[in-house]
């Protein structure tokens, strides 16, 4: 029985158990694993690049995590998305749970990180936000504005054929 942390998208954190990769995997909602390790090799961030498109927001809770157990700055740290699950591993590389003293440690770091760093990496986020709401709108609008742009020119071509 190994205790992990599980970040779900919306960053409330939960502890669980996971016996294997495949349990993270499950966690996760998705088998395209990826992981980071902490800089004292102490803690894995178990997260997937593919999210579903619901769950494309940054998970503020990791990020901030990964932030203040690695050596990434507020402008380097990866935005992880969706779900994140953070475990430990045994000296063979197994997956293994966390200790209560780990527990400890990471609550003890995510309150370790600057003023600025939280000023940079909100800045960071809110930037991506918004650059995923563009996106968005232009994924909506570009079908639309193809269908607009088609009838117009009909529209257009008539009015032409009738004046010549």
């Amino acid at each position: 029985m190994n205790t992990v942390l599980y970040f779900s998208p919306s960053g409330v954190a939960y502890e669980t158990q996971a016996y294997s990769t495949a349990d993270i995997a499950e966690l996760v909602s998705d088998y395209g694993l990826e992981s980071l390790t902490s800089t004292d090799r102490q803690f894995d961030f178990w997260f997937t690049r593919s999210t579903q498109r619901c769950q494309r927001r940054p998970n503020c809770a990791a990020v901030r995590l990964l932030l203040a157990t690695t050596n990434f700055t507020a402008k380097t740290v990866p935005l992880l998305r969706g779900c994140v699950v953070v475990a430990t591993h045994d000296s063979d590389g197994d997956l293994d749970g966390l200790s209560w003293e780990q527990l400890d440690l990471l609550a003890q770091r995510s309150r370790g990180l600057t003023k600025r760093d939280e000023r940079v990496l909100d800045r960071r986020i809110a930037q991506d936000e918004r650059r995923q709401r563009r996106q968005a709108r232009r994924l909506r609008s570009g079908v639309d504005v193809g269908n607009v742009d088609h009838n117009i020119d009909l529209v257009h071509g008539h009015g032409n054929t009738r004046r010549t």
